[in-house]
C-alpha cells in the first residue's frame, strides 16, 4: 500500500482494492509472453514491469519501476492545440 501527492495537490493511494488510481499496463513483449503460455489463468498473470498510476483529478500519469519509490516518468495532458 502506497500513496503520493500529485503535482496538482490530490492524494493518490492504492490502499483500496480495486481502485481507479493504479493501472495494469503491459508492454507488447510482456503481453506476448503471457499469451505464449499453454494456459492463461488470470490469477497467475505476472505484474507488469512498470507500476502506472493516474490522478483522477488532473489525469497526470506517474510511472514507477520496481524497487523505486519515486516515479521514473510523469506525463501531463498537453492542452496546446498547435
Amino acid at each position: 500500500m502506497a500513496k503520493i501527492i500529485c503535482k496538482c495537490g490530490h492524494i493518490l493511494s492504492n490502499s483500496e482494492a480495486p481502485n481507479d488510481i493504479q493501472l495494469r499496463v503491459y508492454t507488447d513483449k510482456e503481453w506476448e509472453c503471457i499469451l505464449d503460455c499453454e494456459t492463461i489463468d488470470p490469477w497467475m498473470f505476472p505484474l507488469p514491469k512498470y507500476d502506472v498510476w493516474r490522478c483522477s483529478f488532473c489525469q497526470r500519469i506517474y510511472v514507477f519501476e520496481e524497487g523505486n519509490d519515486f516515479p521514473v516518468m510523469i506525463y501531463k495532458i498537453d492542452n496546446d492545440n498547435a
